[in-house]
């Protein structure tokens, strides 16, 4: 009888053998982690903060106060209601109305801008940027004027930061200053005022210098919208908002946006980013931990004596600008100062406001690697606009 052979590597039933299958396995593993990281390398930067920070901070019961659960489940339910809007084309239909108004690329992306500045006024910066970076992507990608894209972030970016800082809701430091320093309405738009004035006049000539009044074309498609659907998706977006307004309770709307996109449209919550989620948990440990270090508290109360406007600004670029409220607001008096600081502080990095990661993380998605070209412009536009704000402002100070 003549003995059978084996293939190497095989049974004899044709099947790898387990260590190949484990090496192709394990490959795989690293091959789909590695790319996860390199997809979200905001994420991993946030982990690494958070991970060393925790060991000069051990964990313990006071890291129950770092996270911002009010902002995490606003954050989730506009995600996932703007998603739910996304998959019935409401924002595609949208753009072809703002294109049909406007006719050309250069009024397109002012009002693209102008409804992202004016909405962070009302839904604060992070909601204004969920619900109407998509419109702008809309616009300019069934357009074919891609070519702006970057820009148009950018400007809706910095937008939904400055915007915002005019009323006390508008930017979640405003609101803890606010609150923190029992500021009088009127005072506290005042002090806001001539911020709020010069970043219009900066992003109104940055639009009108850098967008040729290019004509926009839409190729023929009959687009119809479900009404009831609309209708719900937008009712569930109303009371996202009520929770920002403290209209409902947060765990509320947590409970019942979920517990209906699960019927309406299940696809909705896969969408999702959950690791742009995962960042902004990250940051609240690594913000916390920050404020805790003595050495870090020292550091900055000794600054703030020289200058509080520069360096609530400056302290801004490295550890955000909610962060930066917080922990400076219990070093100085001068709610002023400290309170455009902390706004105009908002330009910069691209973690000098946590909003300019939802802003990255929604340009990665659709402009897959261009990370580097976008960042080279967010940082000469985002350094421009802090440098000539700091600038008026001191001028404004010295009269």
């Amino acid at each position: 009888m003549q003995t059978a052979h084996h293939l190497p590597g095989r049974h004899g039933s044709g099947a790898l053998h387990p260590i190949h299958s484990f090496h192709l396995d394990r490959h795989h593993v690293i091959e789909t982690m590695t790319g996860f990281m390199k997809k979200n390398v905001v994420m991993m930067i946030a982990l690494v903060a958070a991970l060393v920070t925790s060991i000069i901070v051990p964990v313990d019961r006071a890291y129950l106060g770092y996270f911002d659960v009010k902002t995490l489940t606003c954050l989730f339910s506009v995600l996932a209601v703007v998603c739910a809007l996304k998959n019935i084309n409401f924002f595609y239909i949208l753009a072809r109305k703002v294109v049909i108004c406007f006719k050309n690329a250069r009024l397109s992306i002012l009002a693209l801008v102008y409804i992202t500045f004016i909405g962070s006024m009302l839904i604060a910066n992070d909601m204004a940027l969920l619900t109407f970076l998509p419109l702008g992507f809309f616009v300019l990608n069934s357009t074919g004027k891609q070519k702006y894209m970057a820009f148009t972030f950018i400007m809706q970016n910095i937008a939904a930061n400055l915007g915002g800082m005019l009323t006390p809701f508008g930017n979640p430091q405003n609101l803890y200053l606010y609150t923190k320093f029992e500021i009088p309405n009127l005072e506290f738009m005042g002090i806001m005022a001539p911020p709020f004035i010069v970043a219009i006049v900066l992003i109104t000539i940055c639009c009108l210098v850098f967008v040729k009044p290019e004509p926009l074309t839409l190729t023929d498609e009959e687009v119809h919208l479900n009404p009831a659907r609309v209708g719900l998706y937008l009712v569930l977006f109303a009371l996202a908002i009520a929770i920002v307004f403290r209209g409902v309770p947060y765990w509320l709307g947590l409970v019942i946006i979920p517990l209906v996109l699960f019927f309406a449209d299940r696809q909705a919550l896969k969408m999702v980013d959950y690791p742009l989620l995962l960042t902004f948990v990250f940051f609240f440990i690594f913000a916390g931990n920050m404020g805790r270090i003595d050495v870090v508290r020292e550091f900055f109360s000794m600054l703030l004596q020289k200058n509080t406007l520069l360096f609530s600004a400056l302290s801004c670029q490295f550890i955000s600008n909610v962060p930066s409220a917080i922990l400076l607001s219990q070093f100085t008096g001068n709610y002023a100062d400290l309170l455009v600081g902390v706004n105009i502080g908002g330009t910069g990095t691209i973690i000098a406001s946590l909003a300019s990661l939802i802003t990255f993380s929604e340009y990665k998605k659709h402009n897959p690697g261009k990370a580097g070209y976008y960042m080279g412009m967010f940082s000469a536009f985002n350094f421009g606009f802090l440098a000539v704000m700091l600038g008026v402002m001191f001028a404004l100070k010295a009269l």
